[in-house]
């Protein structure tokens, strides 16, 4: 099942990637996890635009985000980004975690939602921070 049901836009760049990081995951040992056919199914499932046709108020790589949580209200700020350089400290959420591929694609105003071993996590995208391709940059 996808982390969200409502339609979702990737430009043709981060598609690329994500589907070559989903490749070269899946050649190592243990590369059939959950978290990687959620991210082939966003995949498969996205409309794809060019860099520069990706509307300001979606959400891309390297694009950071303020959440508000719709159970405790609780405002917060991320950066969704490649594992590799994924740091929760920071703000910064890789794409293969539940709440970073919950945003991948989404617009503001949208609501995501995830099961968490204590509860269901609901927030509610409030604004696009900001957003590579809005600030014209296509290798981000």
């Amino acid at each position: 099942m996808a982390p969200h049901s409502n339609p979702i836009i990737l430009t043709q760049f981060d598609r690329d990637r994500l589907a070559r990081l989903l490749e070269a995951l899946r050649a190592r040992p243990g590369g059939d996890s959950p978290n990687l056919e959620a991210l082939e199914t966003e995949l498969e499932r996205a409309d794809v635009v060019k860099p520069g046709e990706v509307p300001p108020n979606v959400v891309t790589m390297n694009s950071k985000v303020e959440l508000v949580d719709l159970d405790t209200e609780e405002r917060l700020c991320v950066t969704v980004v490649f594992p590799g350089i994924a740091d929760v400290k920071s703000g910064r959420i890789s794409v293969l975690a539940p709440m970073g591929l919950a945003l991948l694609g989404c617009r503001e105003a949208d609501e995501v939602e995830w099961p968490t071993p204590s509860r269901t996590r609901r927030l509610r995208l409030e604004r696009i921070v900001y957003q590579p391709e809005a600030s014209g940059r296509f290798d981000l």
